[in-house]
């Protein structure tokens, strides 16, 4: 799992590759598609989706002559998974700072109302 993980970030880290997979989070799309608003080739493009696709992030299908580009929404649920278990980790922490912090602020209180 870290494994593929990491290349998912590693894919991710680009912002050329975030960007066609937000834009395939709308639709799929053909490689032609997808270069059309950068100022690259379409080889560029390519180069680009091999990266996505050895991540896990796409896969490609054959329409008649169309040759589409998927986002696999799996590899998704799994970063999902990842960042929660570390969203909750810190939930918690927060959670007894939080306890701490008002146990202090009544041991405060309390110390004002003494003198």
């Amino acid at each position: 799992m870290a494994d593929e993980l990491s290349r998912v970030f590693a894919a991710l880290a680009d912002p050329t590759r975030r960007d066609i997979v937000a834009r395939l989070t709308v639709a799929d799309a053909t490689v032609s598609e997808l270069a059309e608003p950068y100022d690259v080739s379409i080889q560029a493009v390519s180069k680009h989706l091999k990266v996505l696709e050895e991540a896990g992030l796409v896969t490609r299908s054959r329409e008649a002559q169309r040759r589409p580009v998927h986002l696999d929404a799996e590899v998704f649920d799994l970063m999902t998974k990842w960042i929660e278990r570390y969203r909750r980790q810190a939930e918690e922490r927060y959670q007894r700072l939080d306890a701490v912090l008002a146990e202090m602020d009544g041991t405060h209180q309390q110390e004002g109302m003494v003198s």
